[in-house]
């Protein structure tokens, strides 16, 4: 077990930062604002329920959602431009200090690359530190799929991004800072999990992380201390 002042020690002293999206650096999960828009939003929203509570594996859950959604690439730009998604309170104050301490920060989502590159550019991330899930498309537009060989498309994905980040950049300290149970699972490798309950709370995680927060103002505060 690391105490609480040691985890806090890490997160001061890490060399990257590593959030979920969903439900963590926005207020929404993107899937389910998708399913909204295409107007299959009940079905969905159910399955995800299930995906996140880590009873469905991600990848099928991923496929079966889409399979209902069917997006096309024009609903999914009209859905960025008619409801872009809201960034949790606190999250662009928090990115833009890691930033000024020289800190990486990434986004890795089991959601798609179109709304997490929006969401990205948002708070001054690169698109190259970002992790998701690509939809294809037909030439006429229409849903072909998604990219299955993207390490985010499968269950522990995630560990498998900061595994990769890790050897790429020889990174000594990596946080992970999620709401759900992938999140979770991807520490190790990263060195350590904080759990944010700010948008929603999810029972295992909540009573399975070491350090368990509702406000990103709490992580501010950490590294102003």
């Amino acid at each position: 077990m690391v105490s609480h002042s040691e985890l806090k020690n890490l997160f001061c002293s890490a060399d990257a930062v590593c959030f979920d999206v969903d439900s963590t650096v926005i207020q929404e999960e993107g899937i389910d604002e998708l399913a909204k828009f295409c107007g299959v939003e009940d079905a969905v929203s159910e399955m995800t329920r299930r995906a996140m509570g880590g009873a469905v594996p991600f990848k099928a859950a991923l496929t079966e959602r889409l399979a209902l959604i069917q997006p096309s690439r024009e609903q999914v730009q009209r859905l960025l431009a008619e409801h872009p998604p809201h960034l949790t309170p606190g999250i662009r104050e928090l990115v833009s200090r890691l930033q000024e301490r020289n800190v990486q920060v990434f986004l890795i989502s089991g959601g798609f690359r179109s709304i997490v590159e929006h969401v990205a550019s948002k708070l001054n991330i690169p698109s190259t530190n970002v992790f998701a899930n690509r939809l294809k498309f037909y030439f006429n537009g229409e849903y072909a799929g998604f990219d299955e060989t993207q390490p985010t498309a499968e269950s522990g994905g995630k560990g498998k991004v900061i595994k990769f980040l890790k050897e790429k950049f020889h990174f000594k300290k990596i946080i992970m800072v999620g709401d759900g149970a992938t999140d979770m699972e991807a520490c190790p490798p990263a060195d350590a999990f904080i759990g944010f309950g700010g948008n929603v709370i999810r029972q295992q995680v909540k009573d399975n992380a070491e350090w368990y927060i509702t406000d990103f103002i709490e992580l501010l505060g950490a590294l102003e201390e």
